[in-house]
């Protein structure tokens, strides 16, 4: 029951049973205040959905910038992976060439090759539905780099070793060479006594070859070597031995003088006396003569270079 007087309510609350009456009343202020209060609550938690509402849309914009991120992100993982791979390949070429090259083979495995497989990427989610198996590629990858920098690095060593060897070959073969008679011992003298059997002046072998030139002409080793003497022979008159550490031996005989003493070394081309006619001797000019292992050879090959017989016979 609700009654009314002068702007106050009243409410009565009577039970079925006559109990005791319940009376309330109630001011129009009260009821003014109670919608207000209604009203506030009710706008106060439109806004708090309102400000909820903002923030789940923030967060799920947030999640969709991640996720184009990450889907950039996986997407230049799996670029960047297939050009390691391309590289790699190219590498592996380039080793594989470089052993053929060499002659020789390394130890290291060849690194295994994997079939190129581009990642999906799902563009709602932006995760790759492939991600795992970018990630297996990713991680062979890294075990085919290891293995290609190993057998690189193992070539890289093997090859400077090849090529310091042949360095060192070559060296050799050219100390070889210089110390072989291959140069004319008086600059392009004529030949003007064979070697040969010949009557005059004796009738005898000559075991070397007369080259023309003139008197105090100078006279170069034929090859590099130790000079062995340097003194008068008989009917060589003066003459100069050079020993050239290869069964070689080299006579300059009939000089009027030697540069030369015995014991110093002589490199190719090196001025070691002068032209004369010394010993058993008709007029001015240079015997030369070349004995190998004790024994005379014809020096006539070896005015113009290394005999290529003697070249070929080279290690």
């Amino acid at each position: 029951m609700i009654g009314k007087l002068k702007d106050r309510y009243f409410i009565k609350i009577v039970p079925h049973r006559g109990d005791a009456i319940h009376r309330f009343e109630v001011t129009k202020r009260h009821i003014v205040g109670g919608v207000a209060a209604l009203a506030l609550a009710i706008f106060g938690a439109l806004g708090v959905h309102v400000v909820q509402l903002y923030e789940a849309h923030a967060q799920v914009r947030a999640l969709q910038n991640l996720t184009t991120a990450q889907r950039a992100q996986l997407q230049a993982i799996d670029d960047q992976a297939r050009q390691i791979r391309s590289q790699l390949q190219r590498m592996q070429k380039q080793n594989l060439q470089i052993q053929q090259l060499i002659g020789v083979k390394t130890n290291e495995p060849a690194p295994p090759r994997h079939r190129e497989k581009t990642s999906r990427i799902d563009e709602h989610t932006g995760f790759g539905r492939d991600a795992a198996s970018l990630e297996r590629r990713l991680s062979a990858l890294g075990d085919a780099s290891t293995t290609t920098l190993a057998q690189t690095n193992a070539l890289h060593r093997l090859t400077l070793r090849i090529l310091n060897l042949r360095r060192v070959e070559a060296m050799a073969r050219e100390r070889m060479i210089a110390a072989i008679p291959s140069i004319d011992p008086v600059d392009g003298a004529p030949v003007i006594g064979c070697y040969c059997y010949r009557s005059a002046p004796d009738a005898e072998f000559h075991p070397g070859v007369d080259l023309g030139a003139d008197y105090g002409e100078t006279v170069r080793a034929a090859a590099a070597g130790v000079v062995s003497s340097a003194q008068y022979d008989g009917g060589y008159g003066l003459k100069v031995d050079i020993d050239h550490g290869n069964g070689y031996h080299t006579w300059y005989a009939h000089l009027s003088s030697a540069g030369v003493s015995a014991g110093e070394s002589v490199v190719k081309g090196q001025p070691i006396g002068l032209v004369g006619s010394t010993g058993f001797s008709t007029g001015p000019h240079l015997h030369y003569q070349i004995m190998l292992d004790g024994a005379p050879i014809d020096p006539t090959p070896y005015l113009d270079g290394v005999p290529p017989k003697v070249l070929a016979s080279l290690p």
